[in-house]
């Protein structure tokens, strides 16, 4: 079995499943026109991922994270716990119409960004494939050495190390081109090497010692950008294995990162201390969060699905955006402001030294209220771009202001890394867009028009010049000839090989 990465989803499959999904709701006792906007929703979904090129490019794969951890996970587990849809939600019916507006305004976004990419990818291919061993090496050293500073000395704002948090993508970077050199290197027989391995290593055990599941997930999810990107044939031993990982994920290391969190220590030495002991103890660490969980679910003022579900509450924002569409159609309209503020808090640090942070989502959730206590000043509260989009200013924010972002958005990317299969900044790219997408709200697309753009230059253009002269100053020259690799390609494109070669 080869690892998917599509350009496209079959119209007439989404189509279906949108249907089957609509059935159901039906008869679980949603209203027909919320399942009606929800059948739209997906097929919408599925035409914008298609006219962007699916995961060929960025904007698709943004559209396809937006679509189902923002909408369409929340609604197949809610049809899976028997549960109406349109449940749990102070104004199911509006909710529903916000998202499906902002999903056919994402479609006219990328319908136009298209029209406006450059037909050549500005950051190019850059790197030669000989070189990618050597690149690799060179990022995992610097990448390495920027994470053990960060850990050992946290930046504060306006410092040089805290400039270089902002663009340090090198990890990531060379996990990615680890594992497309490895395919291609091996002819499609391995995907795992030492700087993999060890890159694999380093950001897993950031995530444990910050207790964050995105650190944690990381690097499964770059081995698996990599790995679909080259169409790797994933073995029956492999695919047991990732289930096993998945599950012990889901069961020890999410109720892990939750609930370690209650014991972060002040400094590194208390911190390693915490999560040492969380370690050591994940069968009660797990119980102890099951019962935080059950025991903060009855006072929950903002849920989806009638019972707490761990993880899955995390896999869709329809909860948190139509509280936030509630307040708002009450008359609390926030205004344009915070795109204001978005734009002008790109100013770098040094230019500005009293920048002030922004905490929307946490401003959003006290308007809503119930959510934070008055004590708490470190959770972070996200919302979707569509949900914020509505807050600021109602069916304008949708239909106008968060497209206009969108194209200016896709076609930067899209300019920038062309096709994601042939260079691994596309590829970091789409790692970069699948946690903005859902919850990044559109403050989190305008940082990155600013800061992610920044960071992914920088990050290919070193990769590119700088990294492989420090790789070879590690591993020595480079002399290797690759073995052919099948590529990606589409139906039509291997129906008209097909054809051409009879």
């Amino acid at each position: 079995m080869r690892l998917p990465f599509p350009e496209r989803v079959s119209p007439f499959h989404a189509a279906m499943f949108a249907a089957l999904l609509c059935f159901v709701q039906i008869l679980e006792g949603t209203s027909p026109a919320f399942s009606l906007c929800c059948f739209l929703f997906i097929f919408v979904a599925t035409v914008a991922f298609n006219v962007a090129g699916g995961f060929t490019r960025p904007s698709g794969s943004y559209i396809f994270f937006y679509a189902v951890l923002t909408v369409i996970f929340g609604l197949v587990w809610k049809a899976i716990l028997g549960e109406p849809a349109d449940s749990n939600l102070a104004a199911p019916q509006l909710t529903i119409e916000v998202f499906l507006g902002g999903i056919c305004s994402m479609l006219a976004a990328v319908y136009i960004s298209r029209r406006l990419t450059t037909k050549k990818p500005i950051l190019g291919v850059m790197i030669e494939p000989a070189r990618m061993f050597n690149a690799t090496m060179g990022c995992m050293l610097v990448g390495t050495l920027i994470t053990v500073l960060i850990i050992i000395f946290p930046p504060k704002d306006g410092t040089v190390l805290s400039a270089v948090r902002q663009v340090n993508s090198f990890l990531p970077m060379a996990l990615i081109i680890g594992v497309i050199y490895q395919i291609r290197k091996t002819g499609g027989r391995s995907t795992l090497n030492f700087p993999v391995v060890l890159c694999f290593t380093v950001i897993f055990a950031y995530g444990l010692l910050g207790f964050s599941k995105e650190g944690m997930l990381t690097p499964f999810l770059c081995w698996l950008i990599g790995a679909s990107s080259m169409r790797y044939r994933i073995s029956f031993i492999q695919i047991v294995f990732g289930i096993c990982i998945g599950i012990f994920t889901f069961q020890f290391l999410v109720p892990y990162s939750q609930y370690g969190r209650n014991f972060r220590g002040a400094t590194f030495s208390d911190n390693l201390s915490s999560v040492v002991t969380e370690l050591s103890e994940l069968g009660d660490v797990r119980k102890q969060y099951h019962e935080q969980e059950a025991a903060t679910g009855e006072e929950q003022a903002v849920h989806y699905f009638n019972t707490p579900q761990g993880f899955f509450d995390r896999l869709q924002m329809v909860a948190m955006d139509g509280a936030l569409i509630n307040v708002t159609a009450q008359g609390h309209v926030f205004g344009l402001s915070p795109i204001g503020a978005g734009f002008a808090n790109l100013v770098p640090h040094f230019l500005w030294a009293n920048k002030p942070r922004l905490h929307y989502g946490d401003i959003y959730a006290d308007e809503i209220g119930g959510i934070l206590a008055e004590d708490d000043t470190t959770t972070g509260i996200s919302f979707s771009p569509s949900g914020e989009a509505f807050h600021l200013a109602r069916w304008l924010g949708v239909l106008v202001v968060a497209p206009v972002l969108w194209i200016m958005l896709f076609t930067l990317y899209d300019s920038l890394c062309g096709d994601t299969r042939e260079a691994p900044w596309g590829l970091v790219a789409i790692l970069l867009l699948a946690h903005l997408a859902p919850e990044g709200g559109l403050l989190g697309v305008i940082y990155m028009l600013g800061y992610g753009t920044v960071a992914l230059v920088f990050a290919a253009v070193v990769a590119s010049y700088v990294m492989p002269i420090l790789g070879t100053l590690i591993a020595g020259p480079e002399r290797l000839t690759f073995r052919r690799v099948p590529r990606a390609r589409s139906a039509v494109a291997r129906s008209s090989l097909s054809s051409s070669g009879r």
